[in-house]
């Protein structure tokens, strides 16, 4: 992750370049911005992106690319929506940019990679959970927060893997030893962390996080 602008094949950051502009267009059509007229909202969405742009300097590298640090996706997601999430990793992106952690050529593959793809696989199990599974407390917590956290983290770390070893030249012993070799330990930290906030959040902030529905969860279980 944290991709730099000469790793890859020059088309594959034009190719990042349209999707992520086609995204964003999506996103922010179709986001409920009525929420964001609520008292408290936006102040509350702007600190969560400020607090993630703070998470994201605490961060350990090798090699160009292989860099680690929690994602923070799939809580945002669970707070605002994915297409707030997104918006919120996108200004933290921008941030790093602005300091030059991360070049702005490479921007939207990266957005691609540490905002589209966790917020929207975590919205999907979401969904999915909301469908399949029994409504209450445990399973928010536990199966929206903690699996779900950890299963993008892993996704996000598996796509960053599969594209550095197909436009990159790096080699798949070079990834195994000095990258996937601490996806476990990324992978729980991130289940770890998201499945805490969330159920911080959910026991004395629940209207902080807007997926959670106290009727749904709670009410007569």
């Amino acid at each position: 992750m944290n991709l730099p602008g000469d790793l890859l094949a020059l088309w594959v950051y034009w190719l990042a370049h349209g999707l992520y502009l086609l995204l964003m267009g999506w996103a922010l059509i179709s986001a409920p911005w009525y929420k964001m007229r609520e008292p408290g909202n936006l102040n509350i969405f702007l600190a969560a992106t400020v607090g993630l742009l703070f998470m994201w300097l605490l961060k350990a590298g090798i090699h160009p690319g292989m860099t680690f640090h929690l994602l923070g996706a799939t809580l945002l997601m669970l707070m605002f929506g994915w297409q707030f999430a997104i918006m919120a990793i996108s200004l933290v992106l921008l941030g790093q940019a602005v300091n030059g952690n991360i070049d702005f050529f490479s921007f939207s593959i990266n957005a691609l990679l540490m905002a589209a793809l966790p917020v929207l696989f975590s919205f999907a199990v979401f969904r999915l959970s909301l469908r399949y599974l029994p409504k209450n407390f445990f399973i928010y917590t536990l199966f929206n927060a903690y699996v779900c956290g950890a299963l993008s983290m892993a996704v996000t770390i598996t796509a960053a893997s599969l594209l550095l070893l197909c436009c990159s030249d790096y080699t798949l012993e070079l990834l195994a030893r000095r990258y996937l070799s601490f996806a476990p330990l990324m992978i729980f930290a991130e289940g770890f962390i998201t499945g805490m906030l969330a159920t911080a959040l959910v026991l004395f902030r629940p209207g902080w996080i807007g997926s959670f529905n106290d009727r749904q969860y709670l009410q007569g279980k």
